[in-house]
């Protein structure tokens, strides 16, 4: 599923890879139609039927993903608002198991992310995911979505890499075509990034999988190889 032996980088999403997706999940469906509702004096089924088609629309693009965007065009403190369920911010599965042992096998370890900053610092400080990578790299930093191909000339310009030798892991497929368009020498899709919610199907041509102890065994394997040499 995975050629360990072969890469240097690994570059990991982070909500719906890192952290558990039921944190945005919860806001963008339920928390902040019921803020919305309450703002604006709506029926909550009213507030959904206004907002939900309102989101979709920017799906895909850095607006979708931007804080301040979304805070200025509904006249709400949307970090404010994300803080107000920051007890939902959790790791998925395995993930610091899998984190360790790419740090133990000498795999640079890159979280690139298409979440603002101001939430990104929400979720840091919940979890202390930074403190298991390398570093972390936001697409806002550069005013382009992960699903648009300049996002990875640009992050070639931040951190330098070899395409063949790195490995994407994302639970956005859109996001694993647009890194295997760039050169990305391997892809790897979750399936269960929302630990409410049913796995997503997979793909015909990128591997996945629902969580990290199924590629463990392999990485520890190769990382046993490399302790013999």
């Amino acid at each position: 599923m995975v050629n360990w032996s072969s890469l240097n980088t690994v570059f990991l999403d982070m909500d719906g890879t890192l952290l558990d997706l039921h944190f945005d999940t919860h806001f963008w469906l339920e928390h902040l139609p019921q803020r919305y509702a309450e703002r604006y004096a709506l029926a909550p089924q009213q507030a959904k039927e206004r907002l939900i088609p309102m989101i979709m629309a920017e799906r895909g693009s850095l607006n979708w993903y931007c804080t301040d965007y979304w805070s200025n065009r509904l006249d709400m403190d949307i970090t404010a608002l994300k803080a107000e369920v920051a007890e939902r911010i959790g790791y998925r599965p395995h993930v610091v198991d899998f984190l360790n042992a790419l740090r133990d096998a000498r795999l640079r370890s890159v979280i690139v992310t298409n979440c603002h900053p101001d939430p990104l610092r929400l979720k840091l400080e919940r979890t202390g995911l930074d403190q298991h990578v390398e570093t972390i790299v936001s697409s806002h930093d550069f005013g382009k979505a992960k699903e648009n191909s300049g996002f990875w000339q640009d992050l070639q310009q931040t951190v330098s890499y070899n395409p063949a030798e790195t490995l994407m892991v994302d639970d956005s497929f859109p996001v694993l075509e647009s890194a295997r368009r760039a050169g990305i020498g391997q892809c790897l899709a979750i399936l269960a990034p929302d630990s409410q919610q049913a796995p997503n199907e997979g793909h015909s041509d990128i591997p996945g999988i629902h969580h990290f102890d199924e590629v463990l065994p392999a990485l520890k394997e190769q990382l046993a190889l490399q302790s013999k040499q």
